[in-house]
């Protein structure tokens, strides 16, 4: 039995990037004394470790931003429409010094276990440092896409240039000046980077195993009336935020694609591909709907990368065929399939010539060494789920989150786990929050929750889980959603097929962040429908709030 006689804190949140600063933010406000555990030396979660050239959101700064203050909004300045790597984390640094959270995180701090007792209902978590911290409600701010994939390549032990991880780039700055540099990966990291080491780098060899569909960004550095404009508008473009359904500012067109000419198509989808990033994608209704519609959005984007890239044979290797545009995520970039046309850089089709091994001097493709001084690994993440079970969970009897997921991530509403109580997920397996705007569906989650605390609080309440057949109705609900789209026509990180040996299940939600929030509140309003609430005679009351 753990004791619960000395409690320092109410809750941990585990991570330092957008959603746990919001978490410590907001659980302050409820009256609890909160402590965040960070594994990296600062701020900034996914924007702190993905540091490699060319790293930008692909939302729109005034999107990707809190909206939990007017007085934040107005002091601080975008630079940029889809804002660098850099401006993101000095803009999380802003705010934590802002509104004075950096004094509850302990950073070069990785959470190693975190562990429920079922007498006392407290978590016992466990840090690399050796310090343990006993708690009621614990926080996964862990990220989707913060546990990098690294592919085991035969003879990668052999290299003796430098490999680099470009979910764990370095600090130190890098020149690649004069270098034959070689990049594993063509999905949103190498898309970005690519055109940006071919600018500085002697050879560059993309090996590139499947083609992503990537649309223009629309880059623009914000002028000061752009600057002006946005402070003035914020308030309506808020609410604006709330009724999409991804939690960006577009305008959905409410016509089937399949409704209009074939000239009116083309002319539509350049022009919203025109206006940046994910605008081609609200083009028509029913683009990731139906597959006859998808066929005409698919063959635009097809057409689109021939165009761009001189030599055919390159340009038809980059042209993803046998799946539907948009149901891997969309890239955006600044340029990469023109990239192709330079002469210092080659494409490897590596379905066509596999790799075979790793020699001393670079990477072996068929009969052929090419010889690299530099290999960046830009192999994606085991997303959503990676960054949790890493951690040792363990919840009622001792059954460990990897026993628990290893058929599938289970949860209700994407917040909470069965047999897991107290233990709250943002942006978990089962929420809407990486198709769109992670940031707004962040608050949306931490407010969720912070209010079901409140609320337990009010009433003496200890632990709030949900049951076991909430858990499975939404499940059941969630692959419903999906298989009506054409995002499960494919292998995507969505469904975890990048992960050997990941079970194979869509997870994320797919009616929207507004269907969703909706569906939030009226679980709320009728009592927390689907969840179980119990108040512990062996309680340790919360020391923050005096309870």
């Amino acid at each position: 039995m753990t004791d619960v006689t000395d409690v320092e804190f109410d809750a941990i949140v585990v991570g330092a990037g957008a959603s746990g600063l919001y978490a410590l933010y907001r659980l302050r406000q409820a009256g609890l004394r909160v402590r965040i555990l960070e594994a990296a030396s600062s701020i900034g979660g996914v924007w702190f470790w993905n540091r490699y050239p060319g790293a930008r959101c692909d939302v729109e700064s005034a999107d990707y931003s809190y909206s939990f203050s007017a007085e934040l909004d107005q002091e601080w300045t975008w630079k940029d429409r889809f804002a660098t790597q850099p401006e993101i984390e000095e803009y999380l640094n802003f705010v934590a010094d802002k509104f004075d959270l950096r004094q509850d995180i302990q950073f070069n701090t990785r959470v190693e276990a975190a562990v429920f007792d079922d007498q006392t209902g407290m978590w016992t978590v466990s840090t690399s440092e050796g310090e343990e911290f006993v708690v009621r409600y614990c926080v996964m701010a862990t990220g989707q896409l913060s546990s990098f994939n690294r592919p085991v390549f035969k003879g990668a032990e052999r290299y003796r240039g430098r490999t680099i991880d470009a979910g764990t780039w370095p600090d130190e700055p890098i020149s690649f000046e004069g270098l034959r540099v070689g990049v594993i990966g063509t999905g949103s990291t190498g898309i970005q980077l690519v055109p940006e080491l071919a600018k500085e780098a002697k050879e560059l060899v993309v090996f590139q195993r499947t083609p992503n569909f990537s649309v223009p960004a629309g880059h623009k550095r914000y002028s000061d009336n752009d600057v002006a404009e946005l402070k003035a508008t914020y308030p309506e473009r808020r609410i604006e935020v709330l009724d999409s359904p991804t939690g960006n500012v577009y305008d959905p067109n409410p016509m089937s694609a399949l409704d209009d000419t074939p000239e009116n198509r083309k002319r539509n989808f350049a022009r919203r591909q025109s206006n940046g990033a994910f605008a081609i994608m609200f083009s028509y209704s029913d683009l990731l709907t139906s597959m006859e519609a998808n066929a005409f959005f698919t063959e635009f984007l097809q057409n689109e990368i021939r165009n761009k890239v001189n030599d055919p044979a390159v340009a038809e290797d980059l042209v993803p065929t046998g799946y539907p545009a948009g149901s891997k995520r969309l890239c955006v970039d600044g340029g990469y399939y023109e990239t192709f046309n330079r002469s210092n850089v080659r494409l490897v089709n590596v379905k066509k010539t596999p790799i075979e091994e790793f020699t001393e001097t670079g990477i072996l493709v068929g009969d052929e060494n090419i010889e690299l001084d530099v290999v960046i690994y830009a192999t994606g993440f085991d997303a959503m789920t990676g960054a949790m079970t890493k951690i040792d969970i363990r919840g009622r009897n001792g059954l460990t989150l990897r026993e628990k997921w290893e058929d599938g991530p289970r949860a209700y509403i994407g917040l909470m786990i069965t047999d897991f109580p107290n233990l709250f997920m943002i942006a978990g397996p089962g929420s809407p929050s990486v198709l769109g705007n992670v940031i707004h569906s962040a608050e949306q989650h931490v407010n969720w929750f912070a209010t079901a605390i409140e609320r337990m609080h009010a009433d003496g309440l200890d632990t709030m889980e949900p049951t076991e057949q909430a858990e499975n109705d939404w499940l059941e609900h969630v692959a419903q959603v999906a298989d009506s789209t054409v995002y499960t026509k494919t292998t995507s990180w969505y469904l975890g097929s990048n992960i050997p040996g990941k079970p194979r299940v869509f997870m994320a939600y797919l009616a929207g962040t507004n269907t969703f929030r909706n569906i939030c509140n009226e679980i709320a309003a009728d009592g927390y429908r689907g969840f179980e609430f119990k108040a512990l005679e062996s309680a340790d009351r919360l020391v923050g709030t005096g309870q």
